[in-house]
C-alpha cells in the first residue's frame, strides 16, 4: 500500500475566526496554496484509489482542492480517524481495512499526522517529523499495516511541491 499524507492548507487563523473549530476554514491564500501543492502531486504521478478525509471544514476543502485536480473523481470519505485528537493507531486500523495495493491519500493534521507517520516509519508514535499546511509525504508499506512497517518514499514542503508543478 501507498499512503500519501496531506495537512490542511492554510487556514483562517483561530484567533480572527469567530464559529468553532471545527468549522475553522481555509483562507484564500490557502486554497490557491493548496491547488498549486496539489499539481505537484499530479506531478508525481501519485493518483489516488482512495482519499480519506478529516471532517474538519479545512481538511474536507483541502480534500475538495485536490479531488478537482484528478481527472478520475474519487469520492472523499470523512473519517474521524483523521481527526486531530484521534490516536494515531486509528488510522492504521483503518488502512488496514483497504486493499494492499491501494494508493490512499490522507488529509489531515498536525500534529497527528507526523505523529502517525512516526507510528508506521518508527513504530512509536513520534513527532519528530513535521508537516507545514500543504505539505506531504509519501510512506509505502509493504504487506500488513502495522508499526513500524513503513518506508519513506518523500517527504516534500508545500514550496518543493509547488515547484513541481
Amino acid at each position: 500500500m501507498n499512503c500519501l499524507f496531506f495537512r490542511h492548507g492554510i487556514a483562517v487563523e483561530r484567533e480572527e475566526w469567530e464559529g468553532t473549530e471545527r468549522q475553522r476554514p481555509l483562507t484564500n491564500k490557502g486554497m490557491v496554496r493548496t491547488r498549486q501543492s496539489g499539481k505537484g502531486l499530479l506531478a508525481l504521478r501519485v493518483t489516488p484509489t482512495h482519499i480519506l478525509s478529516s471532517p474538519l471544514t479545512r481538511a474536507r476543502q483541502t480534500a475538495a482542492i485536490l479531488q478537482a485536480l484528478l481527472q478520475e473523481k474519487i469520492p472523499v470519505h470523512s473519517t474521524p480517524e483523521l481527526e486531530p485528537s484521534a490516536p494515531p493507531h486509528t488510522i492504521l486500523a483503518l488502512l488496514g481495512t483497504l486493499p494492499p495495493d491501494g494508493f490512499v491519500w490522507c488529509i489531515g493534521h498536525e500534529p497527528h499526522l507526523s505523529a502517525t507517520a512516526g507510528l508506521l516509519l518508527t513504530g512509536t508514535s513520534s513527532r519528530a517529523f513535521s508537516f507545514k499546511k500543504a505539505g506531504a509525504c509519501l510512506i509505502q508499506i509493504e504487506r500488513v499495516v502495522r508499526p513500524g512497517a513503513g518506508r519513506l518514499v518523500w517527504w516534500l514542503t508545500p514550496s518543493q511541491l509547488r515547484a513541481l508543478a
